[in-house]
């Protein structure tokens, strides 16, 4: 099955807050030497969220969200 494409401003403030968490709390996003606060990186990935830059996709087969860059789903589109 097909992640499923969740829009932003269907997610309540709180699960929408707990996604871009998640995302940026994993390991693999870190952002180098400087130490960026969790806040700014939240904020950061949030408005590229609302700015339509990065997209939700839901997962059911893992139960999972993901965040993708608009620019990698219109290269992926038959995969998503």
């Amino acid at each position: 099955m097909k992640p499923l494409e969740v829009p932003w401003h269907a997610l309540s403030a709180d699960a929408l807050q707990g996604i871009v968490e998640e995302f940026v709390t994993r390991e693999g996003t870190e952002y180098g030497a400087m130490d960026v606060p969790l806040a700014t990186k939240v904020d950061e990935v949030r408005s590229q969220i609302e700015r339509g830059e990065v997209l939700i996709f839901f997962d059911e087969a893992s139960s999972s969200c993901h965040l993708v860059p608009r620019a990698d789903v219109e290269r992926l589109q038959p995969d998503l």
